[in-house]
């Protein structure tokens, strides 16, 4: 018999994941704070919850992606949360990029109750979401991941289990540390060209099929010269994944200068009221910067 699937968080990233699990022909129970997605997943088929306990009682699985580690914590250990909804065997997924120690205090918990977790935080942003081509990095118990694979399968292509709590969490700031550097280097190698009066698109093409290209310069870099800064991830949540790196770095007291300076450029960005916008945005810090034409 199919597990009956849970989904909280259907942000623009978890609806299209929850989309996914819906079309595969899972039961699904679905809960967010706004109404608006849930509506959308009720109507191809989805059962509406009124909290995450409530998606708890009907669910054999649970994933959550939500915000950040407050968030987290409270849908899953707050107030009807999933725990007081849950049964021992259930297992929950949580697959927001979230602190690892707080991933590991949150497992410790739910294993109080006989209840499994794993965290899987994700990279690829909603286009990896919505084309379910994902990479998924798993922390938790092995056969706990091994049961769940077919689902994880379902909205990524790169899945890895990692090791231990915590580890999940660990592998994706690694990640998150590479990007946000990607992004500055992708940035500022348009803006030279830009200032030395290079056609930008013709730097871009050539810089893109040698030692230099990158995901972040081929898929990000003709939004920066288009000055379409529309989210595929926003500014606010790099920030926030910079900054749990930051203090991961801090635990192990290892520097990280260049994640430092990119997260200050980020937040340049987002006192301009850029928060919103998508990482791209990075460039127009450095165009103020550079006294280059910021306009857009």
């Amino acid at each position: 018999m199919r597990e009956r699937l849970g989904f909280i968080g259907l942000g623009i990233m978890g609806r299209p994941m929850a989309s996914h699990l819906l079309k595969a022909g899972y039961s699904l129970t679905v809960w967010n704070r706004s109404s608006g997605a849930v509506d959308q997943l009720v109507e191809q088929g989805a059962r509406r919850a009124t909290g995450p306990a409530g998606v708890a009682r009907h669910s054999d699985v649970v994933f959550t992606m939500v915000g950040d580690s407050p968030d987290v914590e409270q849908v899953i250990l707050g107030p009807g949360g999933v725990l007081e909804g849950a049964r021992p065997g259930l297992i929950i997924i949580d697959m927001t990029t979230i602190s690892p120690e707080v991933t590991r205090r949150i497992a410790a918990k739910c294993a109080e109750k006989g209840v499994h977790m794993l965290d899987a935080p994700v990279s690829g942003g909603e286009k990896g979401a919505v084309e379910a081509t994902l990479s998924i990095m798993v922390g938790g118990e092995q056969e706990v991941f091994d049961r769940c694979r077919p689902l994880f399968e379902i909205l990524g292509k790169t899945i890895r289990y990692v090791g231990s709590h915590g580890m999940g969490q660990t592998v994706k700031l690694c990640n998150q540390v590479v990007c946000g550097l990607n992004i500055l280097a992708a940035a500022e190698g348009l803006c030279l060209a830009m200032k030395a009066g290079v056609d930008p698109s013709l730097v871009l093409d050539i810089i893109t099929r040698g030692a230099a290209g990158s995901w972040m310069l081929e898929n990000l870099g003709p939004k920066m010269i288009a000055g379409d800064y529309a989210p595929g991830f926003s500014v606010k949540w790099q920030m926030k994944d910079l900054r749990l790196a930051l203090e991961a770095a801090a635990h192990l007291d290892l520097p990280l200068p260049g994640t430092a300076l990119v997260q200050q450029l980020f937040r340049a960005v987002a006192a301009e009221g850029g928060s919103e916008e998508g990482t791209q945005a990075m460039i127009k810090a450095l165009k103020k910067l550079g006294h280059l034409d910021a306009a857009d």
